[in-house]
């Protein structure tokens, strides 16, 4: 396989690290409406996270954390994110970069996201080559009505079938 030395895995995941970003400055802002709430799951030895000691102890690699009825103070910069949580009925603030997170899921509307870091995949120490995939499944809307195979299928012609790792020409599937 080539080397990719524009470092798509890293701009994927800085792009959706945006739409986390972008979801809890909504929240920020107006809080949270409807079903939303957030699960967040961050390294803990990220640099720059800042979390209470027994928490480090507690989850030493990394930890969720939900956004839902208590918490206090959240603000977002650019860089990272604080929020005050409950925990052992005391308070607690935690500052997490948005490079340390590893997962988002807003099980209210059935949405997430999973992060693979430049650093690759942590358990094969390989460069990941899929982008962050939605987590779970049934997370993405119903699209079967407008995939490539359907939209070809209704202009009267019967569209490839890509083959995985094939580039695959936008020319078959535009109307002539």
């Amino acid at each position: 396989m080539a080397k990719d030395f524009i470092g798509y895995q890293a701009l994927t995941d800085a792009a959706l690290r945006g739409v986390v970003r972008d979801a809890l400055r909504r929240i920020e802002k107006q809080g949270l409406i409807g079903s939303h709430h957030f699960y967040l799951t961050f390294k803990t030895k990220f640099p720059g996270v800042d979390i209470p000691e027994f928490l480090c102890e507690q989850y030493p690699d990394e930890m969720t954390i939900i956004l839902q009825h208590q918490f206090w103070g959240l603000k977002i910069t650019e860089e990272r994110f604080e929020v005050t949580l409950t925990f052992k009925k005391l308070p607690a603030t935690l500052v997490i970069p948005f490079p340390a997170l590893t997962a988002f899921f807003d099980p209210g509307v059935q949405f997430g996201l999973q992060f693979r870091g430049p650093e690759g995949d942590a358990k094969t120490g390989s460069p990941q080559m899929m982008p962050p995939t939605p987590a779970p499944e049934q997370n993405r809307e119903k699209t079967a009505d407008t995939a490539p195979s359907k939209i070809a299928e209704t202009a009267g012609e019967k569209a490839p079938t890509p083959q995985v790792g094939e580039v695959v020409s936008l020319d078959s599937f535009r109307k002539k």
